[in-house]
């Protein structure tokens, strides 16, 4: 049993944002890998605030012929909205006034068909984030799961974490060429696992890395995974049937799901 004094310590807080809708412009596109485009995004950025490194905005993108999306007018019934998907902000740059988002391209859609062809000049509209889970650094490791739309959260967790802990990364991509080095003063270990995309929703590679893990067997560890989200809930059992670790203290968070559009689910309880 976990004391008061321990749970004290790990406190995990919520903070809720005013929401406000952005229009943004594209002023870099990296390739980060064949199959990871790292936009970087200019403009209405004043005040914008993201405090936990699993924060979601929605992105607003533009219809087919139109060089700007068009953001929802509840006054207006029936017209034309612009597809809206959840993407992580992967970084925000105060004193260049830039938000830094990483697209994973997978199966075709408005969010994969724009960032393929994205360049410098193009606008988006950026809504959120809503609220922000602040988890404190101040457990003694970390195990982050999760698939290529979950890769952004975890570089950004990693870049935060201090030095002398340790973080454990368990990710799926379509191959080696898929793979990059995290930034992190932490101690990092990285299991990449492979598969095809078209693979991607089946649970049991993920699973069985994870089951592979040997963990720290002392001291506090907080536990993420998120990617597909019956996969992310599987995860989650995993962590607290077999492994026994503080349902307080494992999160999971379904950022797809195979045959549905636009989705974030949390499996928390």
């Amino acid at each position: 049993m976990t004391d008061t004094a321990t749970k004290t310590r790990h406190a995990i807080t919520r903070v809720r944002h005013e929401p406000r809708r952005r229009l943004v412009t594209v002023n870099r596109v990296e390739r980060l890998t064949p199959n990871m485009v790292r936009i970087a995004l200019g403009g209405d950025l004043a005040g914008f605030v993201s405090s936990g490194y699993d924060d979601h905005v929605k992105v607003f993108f533009p219809l087919p012929g139109r060089s700007a999306p068009t953001l929802p007018d509840p006054a207006a019934e029936g017209a034309e909205r612009s597809p809206g998907r959840d993407y992580t902000p992967r970084r925000y740059d105060t004193g260049r006034n830039e938000l830094i988002i990483d697209f994973a391209l997978h199966d075709a859609g408005p969010a994969t068909d724009w960032a393929a062809q994205a360049a410098p000049g193009q606008q988006l509209a950026v809504g959120g984030p809503r609220g922000s889970f602040v988890v404190p650094d101040d457990f003694d490791w970390y195990l982050f799961i999760g698939d290529e739309t979950a890769l952004p959260a975890i570089g950004r967790r990693l870049e935060k974490l201090r030095a002398g802990t340790r973080a454990i990364v368990v990710a799926a991509v379509a191959g080696p060429e898929e793979e990059y080095a995290f930034e992190s003063r932490a101690t990092v270990e990285t299991v990449w696992v492979h598969r095809p995309l078209a693979r991607a929703h089946d649970p049991e590679l993920l699973l069985d890395a994870v089951r592979a893990l040997t963990l720290p067997a002392a001291g506090d560890g907080y536990a993420w995974a998120a990617g597909e989200s019956q996969t992310a809930k599987l995860l989650r059992r995993h962590l607290l049937d077999e492994r026994g670790l503080d349902k307080a203290w494992v999160k999971a968070a379904g950022y797809w799901k195979r045959g549905a559009v636009s989705i974030h689910e949390t499996h928390n309880e």
